[in-house]
């Protein structure tokens, strides 16, 4: 009689460079970034949503590139570095767009607040935003239940312009 037992493909060794510290894990192949970083390194700052990449909730920066961490597998993400909302701060001191949405109350329930904070610094780094109308389209990957919209727009439009200024 033939064995017909299904068996799962054995865990990988992927190593990771997450807010500037090299990190070993074994994953499963099929492991998405947004699972590695939440189930296996502890790092829950970056919010599992609709799951889908439609939300934005779970937005993370990938070499200064904003990504959706529920679509990547953490496999495709070694040798890059990957930032969260807790590499953000530096020796206690807020990402200045961190402190922006705080100076334009720019969340309300805040669930979606460290997405939409790594999504303004990957638009930001992107340079693609010149209008309203760039901000507004730019930031459509992020969505915000609660409708602080006005508020992060606010943010956007002010890290812009200290960017365009340094």
């Amino acid at each position: 009689m033939e064995n017909n037992s299904a068996s799962l493909p054995p865990k990988q060794r992927v190593s990771l460079r997450i807010n500037g510290a090299e990190r070993q894990l074994e994953l499963a192949p099929w492991t998405s970034l947004l699972d590695a970083l939440r189930e296996h390194l502890g790092l829950t700052g970056t919010k599992k949503g609709c799951d889908h990449g439609q939300c934005g909730a779970c937005t993370v920066l990938a070499d200064g590139k904003r990504i959706n961490s529920c679509l990547t597998l953490a496999v495709m993400q070694e040798d890059k570095d990957i930032t969260t909302i807790e590499g953000l701060a530096k020796d206690g001191e807020l990402h200045p767009v961190q402190q922006g949405f705080i100076d334009h109350d720019a969340f309300q329930c805040g669930y979606c607040t460290p997405g939409q904070i790594c999504s303004v610094i990957g638009l930001v780094n992107e340079g693609k935003a010149k209008t309203l109308d760039d901000i507004r389209d730019l930031m459509s990957g992020n969505i915000c239940r609660c409708g602080a919209y006005v508020n992060i727009v606010k943010v956007v439009q002010e890290a812009l312009e200290r960017s365009t200024a340094q």
